[in-house]
Parts: C-alpha cells; structure tokens; sequence
C-alpha cells in the first residue's frame, strides 16, 4: 500500500452546474454519466439584499410589464444568495457547496452582486466561505459588459473599484478564497484589453484572471428562437476564439508585470446555434487544439453547463419534468476529452504507507490517499468492495481504471463492475484503487472543535498545525482498508441448475 498524491494536470476542467439557464443537478448523477471528476462545479447566484424585492428571485418579481430581454430585471436571474445577511447557511448555495466538497471537488461560485454595498457586508460573505476550502470566487463577472444589472448601478471605475475591495477582504477574512476577475479580452483594433486601463488594479488585486467567451451562442434565449436572419445569435471561428484567449493573456502579464493563472470560466457552442452535432464538433476541436499547443497557457476552463434549459448543455432539460436531463451528443464527445491524460489531474506516488494512516485533503489538485495494487485475472463477474467497521462511516472517493467511485457515509459495498462492462479485460494485469476522503459534510473544521477523537499517530496529534490551516486543509484517519472481492465466475451459470434444499 502506497500513499499517493493528486497533483495539477494540465489544463483542469470545471463543469457549470445550474444558472439562470437551469437547475442545479446533484453529483452523484453527474459522476454515473461522465464516470469522472472534475476540478470544480460551478454555481452562480446574486445578491443585492439592499433590494425591496430581496429575496425573491428575479424571474418571480410581480411585474406591470413584460421582460424584454435575458437581463430585463431588477437584478440578475441567478438564485438568490442567502448567507452574508440572512445568515442562512443551511440554504442556497451552501446545500450545493457542502455535495460538491463530499464528491472531492472544489467550488467555483459566481455571485452577481450589488457594488454599494459595503465593506462590512462583504465581510459576512467571506466568513460564510471559510469553511470550504478553496474557493475560486468570481464577483460581477463579465465586468466591462453592459446587459447586467449590476452595470446599471455603478460606472465601470466604481465596479473595479469594488472588486478590489472585495479582493482585500477575501485575502485577510477568507484566504483560502481566490478571486477570480472576469473582465474585458484582447481587441485585435486598439491592441489592448477592453477597458484595460479602468481594471488595471483589479487585474494587479485578483489571483485568477478570466474571461467568458463561447464558440457559439444565442443571447437572444429565451426570449425568441434562433433562425436564419435574426440578429440575437452568433457563430465565431474557433482560431480566432482561441488566439483571443492567448493573446489577452500575454496583455495581461504585459501590462501588471505579473505572472497568473488564466481560466476559461464560461466556455461552450450552442446547440440553438449550431445544431447538436457541430456543437459536439465544435467543442472538441478547441479541446484538440488545447492539447496540441505546446505552450501550455490554459490553467482551466470551465464547460457551460451540465444540464440547460436551452442547448447550452450536456444535457437538455426536459420540458415535462426538470429533474429529467435529455442527453445530447456533446456529452459523450466531452466525456471522452475529459478522461484524456492532459484534461486529468496527475497522480504521484510518495512512499509505502502503514495503518493507520492519515490523509489530507486540500482541494482538487493537492490531497493524499492510499493505493493498493489490485491484480485482475480476466473479466470478473463480480468486483466489489466491502466496508466494515469504522470505514463504513468514511466519506470516500475512489479511483480505479481513470474511473471515479463515490462512498457516502453508511455505504457498506461500491459495485466497480460498470468499468468493466466498458472496459474488457483480455490479459491479466494489475490495476490500482485509489482512495481520498474529503469531507463528509463538505465542509472545513477548526481543529479541535469539530466533535471528532484526536487521533494520534507515532506519538503527533492529528491536530497539531498551524492555527489557520484548517481554513485550507481537511484530515481524516483511515484504520482500515476495504476487502475487494473479485469472481470469474457467476454463482449458478445461466445453463446450471443450482438447489439447496
């Protein structure tokens, strides 16, 4: 048994998981239809509690006339965000945040959110994010744009103003958060970013810089249906998408003389646009082309999103019933590009390890684990694995054959037999089960306080670090290991009679 480490990949994918455009779906689905992780899931939500109408969401807003385009209300559609002043933590989107963490994977949160509001209020929000790890937290994202409220409330100088602030609050309040700033791309006609100049110090203030740009898109949705000869749809040439990215990035080192990384953080074709088959072809050409590029200067970008109401999605939402996803054909074609080495976060061994043993999880790409090697004859009839004990009240995920597994607490058994029904095996050969434990609540604890036994391993309680550092970092205790059960054979063949009397 070894102790293994995720590392960075090279260029990480984050999957959108509800919006304006469509509810959130839970992970366990997601994880039985893709068969793997991703980096992040992002959510998106606004918050203007200043607002009379506050909380309601804006769709729901009793109105005298009817909305006329996408953004046509008092604040964006998203959900509403109930945490800063309600205090509602057992709400939107802390539901969705603590299913995120449990499944191993970070929260990538946009919030749209109203720029008079004070330091003091931001504050509240940065204390409701400290028990999540790494954060990657985008504020009023596409920033130098005009069809979001929140532009309709401040110039462009006091939003960039505001992100900074709110960039001075997450780093002392919150630092496990990093700020994402999406903002203007490169403009081939003045050689420079849109609006660089205003954003100049939010650039210099963020951790992450981003952009929103899709292949293909229909903004006039849902308010009228793209065909031929109207104006509220557009088509663009992958290259030119692609060379825009690069080149705002090469701006942006140029003009803040820093070096960070860069997200994609809205990124897809539309199936309202281009169909469902060149939307797949589209999608997986830029992939291609990422992975072709020997100069590596993605960090992550984000798929918009896993089920839409239009066709912006892996899935289309069915009409009748919205807890009902229709597959489209993107889903296989991202699925297949989502297990692809480059798009996968790498895994490096670090020594034998011995129970008990103690695992940290950070985030998505910086966690140990355990590996154990499991031999495979042939093609089983039955691999499972069994949990007792103390184990079966572990949260766990599991990886084996580049396919990832999840164990929720009280789980006694995880059927690994759907990789092989896809995945032959023609010669005996080893294969490796990974283990991780991420929270079971989704969320981080302060040493000490979290209700759990101090556990103690070769004379150091489990709980001496850094004050701070459980802001960052989540241990669990593993005393034991599953039994893995492997048959080549069913129990009674389908030709064989069987009988105990």
């Amino acid at each position: 048994m070894n102790k293994i480490l995720i590392k960075k990949g090279s260029c990480a994918l984050d999957l959108g998981d509800g919006s304006e455009r469509g509810l959130y779906v839970n992970q366990d689905y997601i994880l039985q239809k893709l068969h793997s992780v991703h980096r992040g899931i992002s959510l998106m939500y606004t918050y203007y509690p200043n607002d009379k109408e506050w909380p309601v969401r804006a769709c729901n807003i009793k109105r005298e006339e009817e909305q006329k385009f996408a953004w046509d209300s008092p604040y964006e559609n998203y959900f509403p965000y109930r945490g800063g002043r309600e205090g509602l933590l057992d709400d939107e989107p802390f539901n969705f945040m603590n299913d995120i963490r449990r499944h191993g994977m970070d929260v990538v949160l946009t919030i749209t959110i109203d720029p008079s509001l004070t330091k003091e209020d931001i504050i509240e929000v940065a204390k409701d994010l400290r028990p999540y790890g790494r954060v990657l937290l985008r504020i009023n994202h596409e920033c130098t744009g005009s069809w979001f409220c929140y532009t309709r409330r401040a110039t462009y100088q006091q939003i960039a103003d505001f992100f900074v602030m709110c960039c001075n609050v997450m780093h002392e309040y919150a630092p496990n958060v990093k700020m994402v700033l999406c903002a203007g791309l490169f403009d081939d006609a003045t050689g420079k970013l849109e609006m660089e100049d205003i954003f100049l110090e939010a650039h210099k203030a963020c951790d992450i810089w981003s952009g929103d740009n899709y292949l293909s898109l229909h903004w006039g949705w849902p308010n009228d249906i793209a065909t031929k000869g109207k104006a509220s749809f557009g088509s663009f040439d992958n290259k030119k998408v692609y060379q825009k990215f690069k080149k705002s990035v090469k701006r942006l080192q140029e003009i803040t003389g820093q070096k960070k990384p860069m997200v994609l953080s809205e990124m897809n074709a539309d199936g309202d646009v281009n169909g469902p088959y060149d939307q797949a072809k589209k999608m997986k050409d830029f992939m291609d082309c990422l992975e072709a590029d020997p100069e590596k200067w993605l960090d992550a970008f984000t798929l918009y999103q896993f089920r839409d109401d239009g066709r912006l999605g892996l899935e289309v939402t069915d009409p009748n019933n919205s807890d009902v996803g229709i597959e489209q054909p993107i889903l296989a074609s991202y699925r297949e590009s989502l297990h692809r080495p480059f798009f996968s976060k790498k895994f490096e061994a670090a020594g034998d390890v011995e129970l008990p043993v103690k695992l940290r999880w950070s985030n998505a790409e910086d966690a140990e684990g355990i590996e154990i090697p499991v031999m495979i004859e042939k093609n089983p009839h039955f691999a499972e694995l069994y949990f007792k004990d103390d184990l079966i009240n572990q949260n766990l995920m599991l990886e084996f054959g580049g396919w990832w597994f999840y164990k929720k607490p009280g789980v006694k058994c995880i059927d690994l037999m759907s990789w092989f029904f896809e995945n032959k095996i023609t010669a005996p050969q080893e294969m490796k089960l990974r283990i991780f434990a991420p929270p079971a609540d989704g969320k981080n604890h302060p040493f000490g306080k979290d209700g759990l036994p101090d556990f103690s391993i070769n004379g150091k309680a489990l709980r001496e670090v850094p004050d701070g550092e459980w802001m960052n970092n989540y241990y669990a205790v593993l005393s034991s290991v599953p039994e893995i059960r492997i048959e080549y054979e069913p129990v009674v063949g389908a030709d064989d009679e069987y009988k105990i009397d």
